[in-house]
């Protein structure tokens, strides 16, 4: 995922696309202006009035992409965040990330001797299913401490 300065940028650059598309289109759909003693060719090809529809089209697109921008410029640290501040919340974020990983480390050697305790198990279950089978007496082994 892209950094907060990236987005906004890449939400720039698409606002901008969307307004060069939309003056693109607009210019092409809008119909012939005369001037005095030139005639111009109307293109019959194209339908009655789509440029209400694109203008629409175009209006909503170019709002919903301000809003956008809008919000990742909020999202950005304010200019009273200082340094001092800054590091404070990074020495924060460091603690709760060392206490993750201390209970992330107590976990895993709690799954560790869960580990070790059932792979006994099976091995004494193996053991004893052996001895079932070859028709020896099953005798049972002294547990270790």
């Amino acid at each position: 995922m892209a950094d907060r300065l990236t987005q906004l940028q890449d939400a720039v650059n698409s606002l901008a696309d969307q307004f060069c598309n939309a003056i693109g289109v607009l210019q092409q759909c809008a119909p012939p202006a005369s001037f005095s003693n030139i005639q111009t060719a109307i293109n019959k090809d194209q339908p009655s009035n789509p440029t209400e529809e694109y203008a629409q089209l175009f209006a909503a697109l170019i709002a919903r992409t301000a809003k956008d921008v809008d919000v990742l410029i909020d999202s950005l640290p304010s200019e009273e965040s200082t340094a001092a501040l800054q590091a404070a919340s990074l020495r924060q974020l460091e603690e709760e990330n060392q206490e993750a990983a201390n209970r992330l480390e107590e976990v895993v050697y709690r799954g560790d001797m869960l580990l070790e305790k059932i792979q006994s198990a099976l091995a004494d279950i193996a053991q004893s299913q052996l001895r079932t089978r070859s028709g020896a007496p099953s005798q049972s082994t002294p547990p270790e401490s």
